[in-house]
């Protein structure tokens, strides 16, 4: 980390900006700056923590009812949001009886970032809030990551096996190439990316050829009609992407993060098209996503992120991101990529970082900060430390946690919650 400020004047400065969060109510002054929108992106600290996930829940629910939300797209995969999209919206092809039973999908590991208590919770609010509209006016839930290579490969198939396409033996082919590797991600970085044995071709040649189907069914208006199509072409999507970050990733570098990263943008894209012009989103993602990549040390790295490619393709007055931060608390996360997931202890904020000035500003409340014109950035470091929490976490080495950043140059809002929980994961079969 560059630099920790330890500046009694700044907190003196910080106490004149800040806005006390003592209840929902409160979150009024974001609502009102970010309903114009058209993309929100509402950010979190770490992915398992149950404040920062509730009080999002709330803020896009006060959206909803203020500007023409038409979807929640968040940094998970595709298919399996998109089983939970059914539910909430009540797709004809809908099976499960309840959100608990379509989180079910979630059954790779970190399942416990959507297959949680907060987010079952949402979700039936949001089942319940659509029910009283029509069909056409109603808002899903997608997922816009890139980590599910096989399993959108199958969806691939079961829809073209549905529709008797022409396209079914080109993707059995296309995918056949993929076998080898038993479903084993790495194993295919490592043949593709080191040993030039890849796969890409095949995936490329099947994403165009069910565009080109699409255009000649009508098109995205075809879509409006219906999701199936929509989820088809996702999928192929993903699977041409996954196929490039595996590809890249073994070699190191920031190319894998920015073909993540650009990836979900081009899916939030698809989405924007899919339900219209005068179509808003709110997007779920870590604040290492939606907060501007320009304003941190990325971009000395060369990487770019979600929130600089929408501030960049949307300009920045359609765009509104809200970053999220915590002092102390607990957090759900793993020890290694993979092991049992735990809740751990977050320690005290570390002297001079963010978090550890709106302490002592907001003397252990929980606030709100607008980098507005009519709410002045004067008071705000130009470069302090900002914690970042990921799904492996150790709590024994929090230097490496902070991301020097220009906070208010990185969102456009902040919420601060002094002291924070561990989310509830739900006690479901595939949760690991």
């Amino acid at each position: 980390m560059q630099r920790l400020l330890q500046d009694a004047p700044t907190v003196e400065q910080l106490r004149s900006r800040i806005l006390r969060y003592r209840n929902p109510e409160d979150l009024r002054p974001i609502v009102q700056a970010a309903r114009r929108a058209r993309v929100v992106l509402l950010g979190e600290a770490s992915h398992g923590t149950s404040e920062f996930y509730t009080t999002r829940a709330e803020l896009t629910k006060r959206l909803i009812a203020e500007s023409d939300i038409r979807f929640i797209a968040v940094e998970g995969d595709w298919p399996s949001c998109f089983e939970l999209n059914k539910y909430v919206k009540d797709l004809e092809d809908n099976e499960a009886n309840s959100a608990r039973e379509a989180m079910e999908a979630f059954n790779r590991w970190p399942s416990w970032m959507w297959a949680n208590r907060e987010v079952e919770e949402f979700a039936e609010w949001l089942r319940a809030y659509n029910l009283q509209r029509s069909t056409r006016e109603r808002i899903g839930f997608y997922g816009l990551d890139l980590y599910s290579l096989w399993e959108s490969m199958q969806q691939i198939i079961g829809y073209l096996q549905r529709t008797g396409s022409p396209l079914l033996e080109q993707a059995l082919h296309a995918f056949a190439c993929f076998e080898p590797y038993g479903e084993d991600s790495q194993s295919y970085g490592i043949s593709a990316g080191l040993l030039g044995e890849s796969c890409e071709e095949e995936v490329i040649r099947l994403l165009q050829e069910i565009r080109t189907s699409d255009r000649g069914s009508g098109g995205h208006q075809s879509h409006r009609g219906g999701e199936a199509e929509l989820s088809a072409e996702l999928n192929a999507l993903v699977a041409a992407d996954a196929e490039h970050y595996y590809r890249t990733m073994v070699r190191g570098g920031p190319e894998s993060w920015n073909v993540r990263d650009r990836h979900m943008v081009h899916a939030l894209k698809k989405l924007l098209d899919f339900h219209g012009s005068d179509a808003h989103a709110v997007i779920w993602e870590h604040n290492t996503h939606i907060g501007d990549a320009r304003a941190t040390d990325m971009a000395e790295d060369g990487m770019v992120n979600v929130g600089q490619l929408v501030r960049e393709q949307y300009l920045k007055h359609d765009t509104f991101s809200v970053g999220f931060g915590t002092h102390h608390g607990e957090v759900l996360a793993g020890s290694a990529w993979g092991a049992p997931v735990e809740v751990m202890t977050v320690p005290p904020a570390m002297k001079g970082s963010w978090e550890d000035l709106l302490a002592q500003a907001g003397e252990g409340e929980d606030l709100l900060l607008l980098f507005t014109e009519e709410h002045s950035r004067e008071a705000i470091p130009e470069l302090v430390g900002h914690r970042a929490i990921g799904v492996v976490y150790d709590p024994r080495h929090e230097r490496g946690n902070y991301v020097p950043s220009d906070i208010a140059a990185r969102y456009d809002a902040f919420i601060y919650l002094h002291e924070t929980h561990a989310l509830h994961p739900l006690p479901l079969e595939s949760l690991v």
